[in-house]
C-alpha cells in the first residue's frame, strides 16, 4: 500500500498517540532493522511492539517477518499482550479508517481471507484464540503468537508440549522461520535467552534464509554487553512519560520476626479506606493463608478478596481475570469486563501476578524478594501516575542477615570438609544473598520507589541483587539434530528433555508437574486401553492450557498422597496417566502415593518431575478456585471442550443431525465392544468432534466424504497459491525450483490412499480402483471408520506408487529437487523424520524388498536435505505442503481454481 502516516495509523489501531520511542522503533522496523534488546520502563506501552510490527509489515512487507512471536515468562497467568492483539485484530475489521492496512495485509495471504474477517491470525495463551491453529494454517498470512517460554520454547525445539509428534515440525517451522520473536521480561528467563542465541547461531551456520529474529524486551535489565534500544530524548520531555516514570510511590520498610502475620495486620488497617490493595508474597502457602485471614475478617469478607497464583487451573484462572469483580478493580477502566467492587479490595498474589498483566493498585504490601521481582511488583502500583498518595510497604525478616551469617559460620567451623560445606551453603543460599543486596538498594531509595528512582540505582549493585543465574545448559548441534528427529518417539540418549534448556537448573527452583482431569482416564481402562491407546487419544484431543495447573512436584506428591489415602480402597483401584515430553503415556496406580516412606516419596517426586499427570475427574482434589488441594471431594470438571471441539455420548456411531453441519468426527469410541447382540445400547458410543472448518488437522474425515481427485485438486490449488506468495520470482537456472517441487508434491501426496486397505479403514465399502468417484481421500457422512489399529501409511504408499510408476514429472527434476519432492510427500504427516517405523514399511503394490529399499532411503534423504536447508528450513518446506493439505481438508476456498496441474504458481507466476 502507499505508505500512510504512522502517527495516524497507530492512533486508529491502538486508541493512543505514539510516544516518541514508538515512532523511533517503527522507523527501524520498517527498514528491517530489529534491535537485539529494548529496555523500556513499565507503564509505557512496550507491548505496542506488536502494533509497530504490524504497521511496518503493511507498509513494507519485503522487510518484515510474517509472524511475530511474543513470549511471556512462564509465571504469567494473564497477559496484556493478548488483550492488545485481540483489539488490533478487531480494529482491522471494525474501523473503516484502517481498511488500507487490512487490505495490504489481506493481499499477503495465500489462503483468501473474507472481507468480514481479520487478515491477522492470532494464537493466545488462553480464551477463544488459545492454540487455535489458525496461526499455522497459512505460511504467508500475518500472525501473532503469544505464548509462555514453555510453549514457545518447546515448540522451537521440535518438542511442543500438548502437541503430538506429527505436528511438532510444523510448529517448529512456523515459530523459527520468517518470524520476529519478542522475549518479554527477558531478564527473568536468562536460560531461554541463551537458547535463542544458540538457535539463531545454528540457523546462521546453516545459511538459513528465513532465520529467526529476536528482541529481548525488558523494563529491568541485567548487565548486558548489548546496548539496548531505549527511550529517546524526546520521551524525557513528554508529559505522559514524565508522569508515569515519576509516579508517586512512597516506600517504607518494616522489619519483623513474623512476616506473614505483619502483612495480614497491615492489610487489615486498609479496610476502611476505598483502596485497591495489592499483596505480593513469594510462597503459595503464604498467599493462601493471608487470603483466608482477610476473608475471615468480618468487615472484609470473601466478596472483597481475590487470590492469584500460578498454581491455579487455567479454566478458573481465566474466569477470575475475566469476571471477578475484585480483580476488575485493579485493571484500567478500558480493560474491564465487569463492574468492579467498591470500597477496600485486596488482591493476594504470588509471582504469577508480577509479570504480563496490566495491574494498577493504589497500595502495595509485600515480602522481600530479589531486585527484578521487586521492580516488577512496584510497577503494578500507581502504574499510570494518576494517584498522588500511593504507598508501598515491604515487610522483611529482621533476622535474615543473622540467620545467614550463623549458617555460614557453622559451615566454616565444620571439622571435616569445611571448604566443601561452605561452598554448598553458599550455592544453596545465593537467593538469600540477592535478597539482602536488594534490601540494601531499597534502603538507598529512601521513600521514593518510582520507576525513575529505580533506574537511577547503580547498575552493578542492581545486577548483584538479581536472582542468581541458574546453571544453563548450552544446546549444541547434536541436541538440535536429535530434537529434529521427531518420528523417533522412543527416548534416545542424545535427545534430553527440553525443560533444563528453557529455564536452566537452580537449587532454589524446585521441579514442577502439571495436572489435568480427563474423563477418558476413568473410561478407557483394561481392554479398552488396548483398543484405544492413551497416546493416540491425546493426539486426537490434545491437552489445552485451560485444562492444566502447575505446582511444585513436591507439593503435588504430598497432596496426591492425601487424596489417594482418602479415595482408594482394596475394592477400588484408581489409575492416572503420566505423560512425558515425547507423549509416552504410563499408567500409574495412585495407591503408591499413599505412603510415609521418605525414600518412596523421593522416587515418586523424581518420576513426576517435569511431566504431566492426568487424573480421573471422579477422584476430585480440585478446589472451586482451581487449586489442587488434595481434599475437595466433589468430582473435578473435565474442561477439555471448547468452541472448536467437543465430546458427546450417543446411541449410534453417527454424528447427530444437530451437529452435522458444524462438526466432523475425529474419533468414535465404542465403550461396550464386547456387546454383540446387534442392538445399539444407551449412550454406548463416545463421539469426539471438532469444528469442520478447523485447519491444521491430521484426521482423514470431513463433513462430507471427499473423493481423492477432488481433494488432490484442491490441495494443488492451495499449493500453487502458497508458491506464488512464498516463491514469487521465476526460478534461476541451476537452482532449485521450490514452487514446482511443492506443486508436484501436492499432486502425489495422497496417491497411497488409492488402496483397498486404506479405503476399508475409512469405511468405504464401495471402493473400486477403476472408478475415481469411489476412491475417497476423506471419510464423511455415514461412512464409519474402523476402530482397529492399522499400520498402513498412505504416505509410504505414495512413495511406492511413484517408485512403481516411474513418473515422468519427477524424472525431469534434478537429484536435489527429486529428494525434496519425495521428502515432502513422506513427511506430510510427521513420518520420515528420519524414518518410518518397521511396522509401517509395506505396500501391496510392491515387494517387501522394494519396500525396504524405499524405507532405507528415507533417513538418508532426510539427512541430505537437512544439511542443505538446515533443521528449521527443512521443516519450513515440509510445512508448505502441510498447509496446502490442511486448507484443502478444511474445505477452504483456494485463491486459484482447483485444477490438476503442475504449472508454476498463480497470478501469472
Amino acid at each position: 500500500m502507499d505508505e500512510l502516516s504512522f502517527d495516524q495509523i497507530f492512533s486508529d489501531a491502538t486508541g493512543n498517540a505514539p510516544f516518541p520511542w514508538q515512532t523511533a522503533l517503527y522507523d527501524k522496523f520498517v527498514k528491517g532493522d530489529f534491535p537485539d534488546a529494548a529496555d523500556l520502563p513499565t507503564g509505557l506501552g512496550k507491548t505496542s511492539v506488536v502494533a509497530l510490527w504490524l504497521i511496518a509489515l503493511a507498509n513494507n512487507p519485503a522487510a518484515l517477518p510474517r509472524r511475530l512471536v511474543y513470549v511471556v515468562n512462564r509465571r504469567a497467568v494473564v497477559d496484556q499482550t493478548t488483550a492488545e492483539v485481540e483489539k488490533l485484530r478487531a480494529n482491522l475489521v471494525d474501523k473503516p479508517e484502517l481498511k488500507p492496512v487490512a487490505d495490504a495485509l489481506r493481499r499477503l495471504c495465500a489462503i483468501p481471507v473474507p472481507e468480514a474477517d481479520s487478515p491477522l491470525a492470532i494464537s493466545a495463551l488462553r480464551g477463544q484464540f488459545a492454540d487455535n491453529r489458525e496461526w499455522s494454517a497459512d505460511p504467508a498470512r500475518p500472525a501473532v503468537i503469544v505464548g509462555t517460554v514453555d510453549m514457545i520454547g518447546s515448540g522451537l525445539l521440535f518438542s511442543r508440549y500438548t502437541v503430538g509428534f506429527k505436528r511438532r515440525p510444523h510448529h517448529a517451522a512456523f515459530l523459527a522461520q520468517g518470524a520476529l520473536l519478542v522475549h518479554d521480561e527477558a531478564h527473568l528467563e536468562p536460560a531461554f535467552q541463551r537458547l535463542l542465541e544458540s538457535l539463531v547461531a545454528e540457523q546462521a551456520a546453516a545459511n538459513d534464509s528465513r532465520k529467526l529474529r529476536v528482541i529481548a524486551l525488558t523494563a529491568t535489565q541485567r548487565n548486558s554487553i548489548v546496548t539496548p534500544f531505549t527511550l529517546t530524548p524526546q520521551d524525557r520531555e513528554n508529559e505522559i512519560v514524565k508522569k508515569r516514570v515519576n509516579a508517586a510511590k512512597k516506600l517504607s520498610l518494616v522489619e519483623v520476626e513474623k512476616v506473614r502475620d505483619k502483612i495480614i495486620k497491615l492489610a487489615k488497617t486498609k479496610k476502611s479506606a476505598a483502596r485497591a490493595v495489592l499483596i505480593f508474597v513469594r510462597s503459595v502457602e503464604d498467599a493462601e493463608k493471608i487470603a483466608d485471614a482477610l476473608v475471615k475478617e468480618k468487615s472484609i469478607g470473601k466478596e472483597k478478596v481475590a487470590t492469584l497464583t500460578g498454581t491455579m487451573r487455567g479454566e478458573e484462572r481465566d474466569a477470575l481475570v475475566k469476571n471477578n469483580a475484585v480483580f476488575q478493580r485493579f485493571l484500567p477502566s478500558s480493560s474491564r469486563n465487569a463492574a468492579p467492587v467498591e470500597g477496600a479490595v485486596y488482591l493476594v498474589a504470588t509471582s504469577a501476578g508480577e509479570v504480563g498483566v496490566n495491574l494498577s493498585a493504589d497500595d502495595l504490601i509485600c515480602d522481600l524478594s530479589t531486585f527484578e521481582s521487586m521492580a516488577q511488583r512496584f510497577g503494578r502500583v500507581n502504574r499510570f501516575g494518576d494517584c498522588s498518595d500511593s504507598e508501598i510497604t515491604v515487610v522483611c525478616d529482621q533476622n535474615m542477615q543473622t540467620k545467614y551469617d550463623e549458617g555460614l559460620k557453622k559451615a566454616r567451623e565444620a571439622k571435616k570438609d569445611a571448604d566443601k560445606k561452605v561452598k554448598k551453603y553458599e550455592d544453596e543460599n545465593k537467593i538469600v544473598v540477592a535478597q539482602l543486596c536488594t534490601l540494601t538498594l531499597l534502603v538507598k531509595l529512601g521513600d521514593d520507589a518510582s520507576p525513575s528512582a529505580l533506574s537511577n540505582l547503580n547498575a552493578e549493585e542492581r545486577a548483584a541483587a538479581f536472582s542468581p543465574l541458574p546453571e544453563m545448559r548450552v544446546a549444541a548441534a547434536i541436541q538440535f539434530d536429535a530434537w529434529a528427529m521427531t518420528s523417533i518417539r522412543e527416548n534416545i540418549a542424545a535427545r534430553p528433555p527440553v525443560a533444563p534448556y528453557l529455564h536452566g537448573e537452580a537449587k532454589w527452583q524446585p521441579p514442577e508437574t502439571h495436572l489435568a482431569w480427563r474423563e477418558e482416564v476413568e473410561i478407557i481402562i483394561d481392554e479398552l486401553r488396548d483398543n484405544y491407546p492413551p497416546a493416540d487419544l491425546l493426539d486426537d484431543f490434545p491437552l489445552s492450557p485451560r485444562e492444566l495447573l502447575r505446582d511444585t512436584t513436591k507439593r503435588i506428591v504430598e497432596r496426591l498422597g492425601k487424596l489417594a489415602a482418602a479415595r482408594q480402597t482394596p475394592e477400588i483401584k484408581i489409575s492416572a496417566w503420566l505423560v512425558d515430553d515425547y507423549d509416552n503415556v504410563e499408567i500409574t496406580d495412585l495407591a503408591k502415593f499413599a505412603t510415609d516412606d521418605k525414600d518412596k516419596i523421593k522416587e515418586l517426586e523424581n518420576s513426576l518431575a517435569d511431566k504431566t499427570l492426568i487424573l480421573p475427574p471422579n477422584i476430585g482434589g480440585l478446589s472451586s478456585q482451581g487449586l489442587f488441594d488434595g481434599e475437595t471431594g466433589e468430582p473435578a470438571s473435565d474442561v477439555s471442550a471448547d468452541s472448536n471441539r467437543k465430546r458427546i455420548r450417543t446411541d449410534t456411531p453417527e454424528i447427530p443431525d444437530e451437529d452435522a453441519n458444524d462438526f466432523r468426527l475425529i474419533r468414535v469410541i465404542d465403550t461396550q465392544p464386547d456387546d454383540d447382540d446387534g442392538t445399539e445400547n444407551d449412550k454406548r458410543y463416545w463421539l469426539w468432534l471438532e469444528a469442520k472448518n478447523t485447519v491444521n488437522t491430521e484426521k482423514s474425515s470431513a463433513a462430507a466424504a471427499e473423493t481423492l481427485d477432488a481433494h488432490t485438486a484442491l490441495t494443488v490449488a492451495h499449493a500453487r497459491a502458497i508458491a506464488a506468495k512464498i516463491f514469487p520470482a521465476p526460478p534461476v537456472a541451476g537452482k532449485i525450483d521450490f514452487a514446482r517441487c511443492l506443486i508436484l508434491a501436492a499432486e502425489f501426496h495422497d496417491a497411497g490412499k488409492n488402496r483397498r486397505q486404506w479405503q476399508a479403514v475409512i469405511g468405504n465399502r464401495d471402493y473400486d480402483p477403476t472408478k475415481p468417484e469411489t476412491i475417497f481421500a476423506k471419510s464423511g457422512g455415514k461412512m464409519r471408520s474402523r476402530n482397529t489399529a492399522e499400520n498402513y501409511r498412505h504416505e509410504f504408499g505414495a512413495l511406492a506408487e511413484i517408485s512403481a510408476a516411474g513418473t515422468n514429472d519427477l524424472a525431469e527434476l534434478s537429484a536435489e529437487e527429486r529428494d525434496l519432492v519425495l521428502h515432502l510427500i513422506a513427511a506430510h504427516h510427521g513420518r520420515a523424520r528420519p524414518h518410518f517405523p518397521a511396522a509401517e514399511i509395506f505396500d501391496d503394490k510392491i515387494t517387501a524388498e522394494d519396500a525396504n529399499k524405499i524405507a532405507g532411503e528415507a533417513p538418508r534423504r532426510f539427512a541430505r536435505l537437512q544439511r542443505r536447508f538446515g533443521r528449521w528450513g527443512l521443516a519450513w518446506l515440509e510445512s508448505l505442503l502441510r498447509a496446502a493439505d490442511y486448507a484443502a481438508s478444511a474445505g477452504l476456498a483456494a485463491a486459484v481454481s482447483p485444477t490438476k496441474t503442475t504449472e508454476r504458481g498463480c497470478d501469472g507466476q
